[in-house]
């Protein structure tokens, strides 16, 4: 079993976050209507990201597997916001893959795709998330 690691770092003073996992990084931040300044992805949308961008990397290394070439994907993921505590609620994708291939050859890859897509699954099949651990750190009121 493999293990994946990333990193989250606020920018002292404020919400904006970097993230990162080796080399890349991305900016996470919370809207400026929720008191951030915008100018990162947020939480939910890094959730939606991840469906979306797990989907369409395993869409090619299927598609690998079955000898076909992927000319392109196209992915929109959508979700609802409610509940108590807030969560993800009705979690839809549509997916568009142009290959070359027949439609039929493409829409099984396409099905078989949604099957074994790891972070759909980690979604559906109730993946479990345990806080480690957790450190406070009391620092002085700044003036």
């Amino acid at each position: 079993m493999s293990q994946t690691s990333v990193k989250i770092q606020t920018v002292e003073g404020g919400s904006l976050a970097v993230g990162s996992s080796g080399s890349r990084t991305v900016t996470i931040d919370r809207s400026k209507e929720a008191g951030g300044l915008g100018l990162g992805f947020n939480g939910g949308e890094l959730l939606l990201l991840a469906i979306g961008g797990c989907y369409s990397n395993d869409i090619y290394r299927e598609a690998a597997k079955r000898g076909l070439r992927v000319n392109a994907v196209r992915i929109t993921v959508d979700a609802d916001w409610g509940g108590d505590p807030v969560r993800a609620q009705n979690v839809t994708f549509s997916v568009i893959v142009a290959a070359d291939a027949s439609e039929a050859e493409i829409l099984e890859l396409i099905r078989h795709t949604d099957r074994v897509a790891e972070i759909p699954n980690s979604l559906r099949l109730r993946t479990e998330v345990t806080m480690a651990k957790a450190t406070a750190v009391s620092t002085p009121s700044r003036k």
